[in-house]
């Protein structure tokens, strides 16, 4: 009997220490890179983590998948066409396909394919076309519930490669960028579509690449995201434009979606730098204090994430650890080179997406601290930019028409 009780404690231990979780959105459950998923592996085989299964023939995109409830979705492009296409988490077997729209007009034939991420709220789910069809479907059948074009119902704008952005969701709202001066930004009841209230903001420009962050300031909730001409804030009741900052630019390619920390947001330009603004009150409004700006700080396609106080990213040649209140580079390492990056149980992902290469580093400000790598089955022969995913113990990454999940759970 008392074997029996330490083996049941010693089960209740090992069940409570690792956490599964689902991953519903671009960048994961609070759009910052974090995953919630603990015990997880924390070195690899020498070939890397099993593979659970490969799905073939999905067309292509650069779209992140969204894991929620046992099934995995993703933007794909069949064709001239974009779809909504939903799988099995457990095998990767198709459940459904749905058309939403139609390829961006402007974008690249070097770039093919989706580029949102689909954004699942309970019962929906919503897809951004490349040409600007905002889809509300059921999450359970795909069937198409809602749509509204951001270029045809409201004018909008978008920039050299088409709409890119993944829509967020925030109570009753889904908050999108259609760009342009009198609809910069938007947010819709998420239900029906009816428009609940319209950014006007004339120096804003196109709309860009990133995609929308809650941020808090003052005691009051904004929405913070990248236009052509410089990163924005806008009152989220209103949508009146309540400061902008363009020391980052780089307009064209404002890809990175900013981070948030608490009043404070770090963004970045390809091509130019990155720094954070300090949110502060003023007046009846509220302003964004510059705090630093550093050339060699400049993460972009891949991401970035925010763990114990340093940002860590990479730019076009390195990865690199810098301070995120101060800027201070910690260190760079070329060895994977460009890549794109999450967090999970306190591991860093970092899947180069030039090399193929995915590697498991341990994050320190005292230099690059690499545990594992391996090199990414089928991969394709253009730039692997969806960025990985860790949901419900799985390594999700996604190869222009292949999506691999891997096993990462610790047995």
């Amino acid at each position: 009997m008392l074997r029996f009780g330490w083996m049941l404690l010693i089960s209740t231990v090992c069940v409570a220490t690792a956490q599964s979780a689902d991953w519903p959105q671009w960048r994961g459950p609070a759009r910052d890179g974090h995953s919630a998923d603990t015990g997880l592996l924390q070195t690899w085989p020498e070939a890397g983590p099993a593979l659970r299964w490969k799905a073939a023939d999905i067309g292509t995109g650069y779209s992140a998948p969204s894991i929620v409830k046992g099934r995995v979705y993703l933007q794909t492009t069949r064709g001239n066409e974009e779809c909504l296409l939903i799988l099995d988490e457990k095998t990767g077997a198709k459940i459904v396909e749905t058309p939403i729209g139609k390829v961006g007009v402007n974008r690249g034939p070097q770039y093919p394919g989706s580029r949102a991420t689909p954004t699942v709220d309970g019962e929906r789910v919503y897809c951004l076309a490349s040409d600007g069809e905002l889809v509300c479907l059921e999450s359970s059948s795909g069937a198409v519930k809602w749509r509204k074009h951001l270029r045809e119902d409201f004018g909008g704008v978008f920039g050299n490669w088409a709409y890119t952005e993944s829509v967020l969701v925030d109570g009753d709202a889904v908050i999108c960028t259609p760009g342009g001066e009198d609809a910069a930004l938007v947010a819709l009841n998420k239900l029906t579509g009816a428009t609940l209230w319209k950014s006007s903001i004339p120096d804003g420009g196109t709309a860009e690449y990133a995609s929308i962050m809650i941020a808090q300031a003052a005691g009051a909730k904004e929405y913070v995201t990248f236009l052509r001409n410089g990163l924005v804030g806008v009152d989220a009741k209103t949508g009146k434009l309540l400061w902008m900052y363009n020391k980052t630019i780089d307009p064209g390619a404002n890809i990175l979606t900013p981070i948030v920390a608490g009043d404070r947001i770090f963004s970045s330009g390809s091509r130019t730098g990155g720094g954070v603004v300090q949110l502060k009150p003023a007046g009846d409004g509220v302003t964004a204090e510059p705090l630093y700006f550093d050339t060699k700080v400049a993460p972009s396609i891949g991401g970035a994430v925010l763990v114990d106080g340093n940002i860590y990213g990479t730019t076009q040649q390195s990865m690199f650890c810098a301070d995120f209140a101060t800027g201070t580079i910690h260190w760079t390492d070329r060895s994977v080179g460009p890549a794109s990056i999450c967090f999970a149980d306190k591991r860093l992902y970092v899947r180069g997406y030039n090399s193929g290469e995915v590697a498991l580093v341990e994050p320190s400000s005292a230099g690059y601290k690499e545990i594992s790598r391996f090199k990414q089955a089928d991969r394709s022969k253009i730039q692997a930019w969806p960025h990985p995913v860790v949901a419900n113990g799985g390594l999700y990454l996604r190869d222009q028409d292949v999506l691999l999940s891997y096993e990462v759970q610790a047995k």
